[in-house]
């Protein structure tokens, strides 16, 4: 059976965008960094769960696709800051649309 014409295909653009913000933990990430720089150890104390190796994994990516920045200021010890770039930047209404979205529809089950 041929499908119907009228059907709207999936932007490939949205479907790879939707796949890397939707990964485990990078809106969390995302948006703990929202409020600014932030040094590894705070921000992995900020996301409740969130384990060394995955944060690590997904701050990499995150740099990769250049949402990230990663900021080394030398000195002893030497002190490494993230925070978002411009793209990521950009992101920060959809994040708290969606955050007002899922604090209306979405019901956190206790753990």
């Amino acid at each position: 059976m041929k499908a119907s014409s009228n059907t709207a295909d999936v932007c490939p653009c949205y479907q790879a965008a939707i796949e890397l913000i939707g990964k485990r933990w990078t809106g969390a990430i995302l948006s703990a960094l929202a409020e600014g720089p932030m040094r590894y150890a705070s921000l992995a104390r900020s996301i409740e769960g969130v384990s060394d190796r995955l944060l690590s994994c997904r701050l990499r990516e995150l740099e990769r696709e250049g949402l990230v920045e990663r900021t080394v200021e030398p000195g002893t010890p030497v002190r490494v800051y993230y925070s978002l770039t411009p793209k990521a930047q950009e992101l920060r209404p959809v994040f708290e649309q969606l955050g007002d979205w899922a604090r209306r529809w979405v019901e956190v089950k206790a753990v």
